[in-house]
């Protein structure tokens, strides 16, 4: 019972209470001066990353590395809300630490980089061959499959860890100061709600593949060691 409450908090109320805060301050602001591509495009000049391009994207706000782009979704880009102003300024806020080489957001992208083929390796096993060996009967097959699949999550949950560090120090420590000096007072408020659903979503991640690390050992255990 314990354990069901716990993944019920995990996997919903936390997304809830996301989801929430994000919509609660996402009303255009008449009196705002600046969409939140005018925001990015002004704070990229000021802190000299001429290089890095503000980009939209579906698959959810970002700052790829290798690109060296602000991605943010559609509905932010021209939007002059507190949300898409905020969620902008903690995406440059990654940027910032890029350029300043800040090691957590480094480690991070080594560990990725290292890691991204037995990702995309497990991905395709629990999509296509697991389902596939399961209706052929295979067992050690599937054996193989789960402890791939195992040692992505696993994997994967170390670097949500590492994430943390790199989320709240792109939040409060970079965004932060600058949407103090930016944003009028009365919003500095709502600016903190946001930037610290920002980083809590990787603790979302994070306590998501913690579950999914037990429930694949329970899998593993039950195929790997069954008599």
């Amino acid at each position: 019972m314990i354990y069901l409450i716990l993944s019920a908090f995990v996997y919903f109320i936390p997304g809830l209470w996301v989801n929430y805060t994000l919509n609660k301050h996402n009303d255009v602001l008449p009196n705002m001066p600046f969409t939140a591509k005018e925001f990015g495009e002004q704070l990229l000049k000021e802190k000299g990353l001429d290089d890095v391009k503000i980009e939209t994207t579906k698959d959810g706000d970002q700052y790829d590395l290798i690109d060296k782009a602000v991605r943010v979704e559609p509905s932010r880009i021209d939007r002059r809300s507190l949300t898409s102003i905020t969620v902008m300024c903690h995406e440059i806020g990654h940027a910032i630490q890029h350029k300043e080489k800040y090691p957590p957001l480094e480690r991070r992208y080594k560990i990725a980089k290292v890691t991204n083929f037995l990702t995309k390796l497990a991905t395709g096993i629990g999509y296509i061959g697991i389902p596939a060996i399961l209706a052929t009967g295979a067992l050690p097959l599937i054996r193989v499959c789960l402890i791939v699949v195992f040692a992505s999550v696993l994997i994967s949950m170390i670097i949500h860890l590492i994430t943390l560090d790199v989320e709240l120090d792109a939040s409060f420590k970079r965004a932060m100061p600058i949407l103090e000096k930016k944003i009028p007072q009365e919003h500095h408020s709502a600016c903190k709600s946001i930037l610290r659903v920002c980083a809590f979503t990787y603790v979302i991640a994070s306590l998501t593949s913690i579950f999914q690390v037990r429930n694949l050992w329970m899998f593993v255990r039950i195929f790997l060691f069954r008599r």
